[in-house]
């Protein structure tokens, strides 16, 4: 008979641990290299290099498929680099290694046996065309070192028995920030703990709009300026203390983590694409919270596709009349201005002939949302993420300033939104880790106090193997939005970067709830706990700022075109 296979039970020690990473590291970029060649010969390409559109839709899983493949390699590479900075600032302690040591084992047996892009789809190397010889790069012995040792239930306990001696903060194992950023991390924890996470599940259960007290102490905490340059009423802070502002805020409640992100698209737009009398007069307004923005980009019928809008903006003399219907506009009634994205150029039926106007309104309210006349809308009712409130928006001929068309130019909307597309993930990907974390603080606390069968939960074997991978996977989540902040603060394209984290960041969150409540049991199911709350809000995650799978289409396209 032959010997059984026996997990690896002690810890390798960090110089050996950072060294089997880099062979990991090399290896799984040599399988990438082989996908990326696979993918490639199957898809057809115009004259520019360019893939065509159709040729990637027939290879939708395998292309899929690359994309989540290449966010793995890019999550390893991160998390390699996380610890190596950690042993520079003599940071890199036990519990580092063990969640470094379980992300490679972990994410290194998915590539090997199959990656999973949602439930139920998988992909494997085959499917990419990987050649036999690239994926022998994964039977070398610093892979198999890794996964015997990191994809182990050892670990994983070992993991848990760390975190239920702790308080399952964020900082559950060192995220590698500077001393200002874990400053920054503190304030608004604290902020979160005594203002969001006491009444967020009761705005929840109510459907209530998040109280104007809570945006005001926000305004006062500098969140709608965060980003802003000090010239025009901001702070001037970096994308990285946004990511932080943005998952502390969501831990406590992903509405709450969400009202920044209004104000961070309307004054992106208005950076990059405002003409400078636009700059001066709304950054400041939007920078104090004293103008509260909303998004109004898509359509009953477009989703996604939102080169194929219709709705119109016509000029009337010096100024434009608005009309057309838009849908899933978030925090629509209480904003003061509308980034509307509207066709202007007639005859055409693509991007082109898009322009985006900024568009002021009345605020309203629950009761009236829509004070303007020719503004008319209903609320949509939802599962989840409720405290903004989602509502339908219908223009009959609203008449707005001349100057209210951004950068003064017709034709420029789509360009002007896709600059936007890289910070709205990257914060995105944070929201998702704020709403991981608040899953595995719920599932812990729940599995620590519930007693079964005379000992708590969390002693359990498999109970203690969901919160220890819910911690593994929120830190590779981490690291990986991080670094595309990183990239976005260095001035460097980081549409891909984004893209991988808010991909993976949103799988994750929704994992996370759904293990979370499952620690809950039927508890779990019952409105009164706030898990259930997670949950729903987790789920909008791989939908909006691009749902999973267009994401995963344009990450494919650019590793295809690079």
């Amino acid at each position: 008979m032959a010997d059984a296979l026996e997990p690896m039970t002690e810890m390798l020690i960090a110089p050996d641990l950072l060294g089997l990473c880099d062979s990991a590291v090399e290896a799984v970029e040599t399988v990438l290299a082989s996908a990326k060649a696979g993918v490639g010969a199957r898809v057809a390409r115009d004259e520019r290099g360019r893939v065509s559109g159709a040729s990637l839709e027939t290879e939708q899983h395998a292309a899929h498929g690359l994309a989540w493949l290449a966010t793995y390699v890019e999550s390893l590479r991160q998390m390699r680099d996380w610890g190596k900075r950690l042993t520079e600032s003599d940071r890199f302690g036990e519990t580092e290694q063990l969640l470094l040591q379980a992300a490679f084992g972990e994410y290194l047996a998915q590539i090997a046996g199959g990656i999973s892009m949602s439930q139920g789809e998988y992909v494997r190397l085959a499917d990419m065309g990987v050649t036999t010889e690239a994926a022998r790069a994964l039977q070398a012995a610093p892979i198999n070192a890794l996964i015997s040792a990191g994809a182990s239930s050892v670990l994983r306990e070992k993991i848990a028995e760390i975190l239920t001696n702790s308080e399952g903060f964020a900082t559950f194992g060192t995220c590698g920030l500077d001393e200002d950023y874990e400053m920054i991390r503190d304030q608004f924890r604290r902020f979160a703990d005594k203002k969001v996470i006491p009444f967020a599940h009761e705005w929840h259960l109510k459907d209530e709009l998040i109280p104007m007290e809570i945006i005001s102490e926000m305004s006062e905490l500098g969140v709608f300026g965060l980003t802003i340059p000090e010239e025009h009423g901001g702070f001037g802070m970096s994308k990285t203390a946004m990511c932080i502002v943005s998952e502390e805020l969501s831990r406590g409640y992903i509405g709450v983590g969400s009202l920044g992100t209004r104000t961070e698209i309307a004054a992106e737009l208005i950076l990059a694409g405002g003409t400078d009398a636009q700059k001066a007069h709304w950054l400041p307004k939007l920078a104090s919270g004293e103008t509260l923005p909303t998004a109004v980009f898509t359509e009953p019928n477009t989703g996604s596709d939102l080169g194929a809008l219709k709705t119109k903006g016509k000029k009337d003399g010096d100024d434009w009349v608005l009309s057309g219907n838009k849908t899933w506009i978030t925090h629509a009634a209480r904003a003061d201005i509308m980034t509307v994205l509207a066709r202007t150029v007639d005859g055409t039926t693509d991007h082109r002939g898009l322009s985006m106007f900024i568009a002021p309104k009345e605020r309203g309210d629950c009761a009236n949302p829509f004070p303007n006349k020719e503004i008319n809308g209903g609320e949509i009712e939802v599962l989840g993420y409720r405290g903004m409130k989602e509502y339908t928006v219908a223009f009959d001929d609203y008449k707005i300033p001349g100057d209210a068309l951004l950068g003064g130019e017709e034709g420029q909307g789509f360009r002007q939104l896709m600059k936007t597309f890289e910070s709205a993930r990257i914060q995105t990907a944070a929201r998702a880790v704020g709403v991981a974390q608040n899953a595995l603080e719920l599932g812990l606390s729940y599995a620590q106090d519930r007693v079964q069968f005379g000992k708590p939960l969390s002693a359990f074997p498999r109970v203690a193997g969901k919160l220890a991978i819910m911690a593994v996977e929120i830190m590779i989540a981490r690291q990986l939005t991080y670094f595309s902040a990183r990239e976005k603060d260095a001035d460097r394209r980081c549409d891909l970067e984004a893209g991988m984290a808010k991909l993976l960041a949103a799988r994750i969150a929704w994992s996370c709830a759904d293990n979370a409540l499952q620690i809950h049991g039927g508890n779990g199911f019952a409105l009164e706990y706030p898990v259930s709350r997670v949950l729903c809000d987790s789920r909008i995650l791989n939908i909006f700022e691009g749902a999973a799978e267009i994401q995963a289409g344009v990450i494919a396209r650019r590793i295809l075109e690079s």
